[in-house]
């Protein structure tokens, strides 16, 4: 009898009318608490992959290329543990933003080339430049969540150049 009404009063056209994508959405909803413990969870592997990979550079041979992967993939999961927070449609949106997307495009691509100059094209200068580019990128990423901050240190280097 429920299911008729629905129907007839048009709830049921109502609810077929949300997309996959909200849908989704409000069945992976998270609590807070949980939330914080994913963040730290993930934000802690990520900080983990990212000094194991420093220590693995000092390894003959194979050093450079496990402190690419770990390094690489301790950055994507430090990305990934703030989607924890915000969640992650409003992260990918945040991403996009005006004032983030050359910093987030930078960043993306310089994890990609970085995994390709090590096992594609096997060249670790090359590499370990990308690897530079992303801690630069990360940093101005991060730093773009900060209000302000950009600009006062565009200001101290336009100061420090003249």
């Amino acid at each position: 009898m429920d299911k008729l009404k629905s129907v007839l009063s048009g709830e049921e056209a109502r609810r077929d009318d949300r997309n996959v994508i909200q849908q989704m959405n409000q069945a992976s909803t998270l609590g807070w608490g949980t939330r914080i413990k994913g963040f730290i969870a993930c934000f802690v592997v990520g900080a983990a992959c990212t000094v194991l990979g420093v220590c693995m550079l000092f390894l003959p041979k194979i050093g450079i290329t496990l402190f690419i992967v770990f390094y690489t993939f301790g950055n994507i999961c430090a990305l990934c543990s703030t989607m924890f927070l915000m969640g992650p449609m409003k992260q990918l949106k945040r991403m996009c933003d005006k004032t983030r997307a050359l910093a987030t495009t930078i960043m993306l691509t310089c994890l990609v080339l970085t995994l390709c100059a090590a096992f594609w094209w096997k060249n670790f200068g090359l590499a370990l430049l990308f690897v530079i580019l992303q801690v630069l990128s990360f940093t101005w990423y991060s730093l773009s969540y900060i209000p302000c901050v950009r600009e006062a240190i565009m200001r101290m280097l336009a100061m420090f150049i003249k």
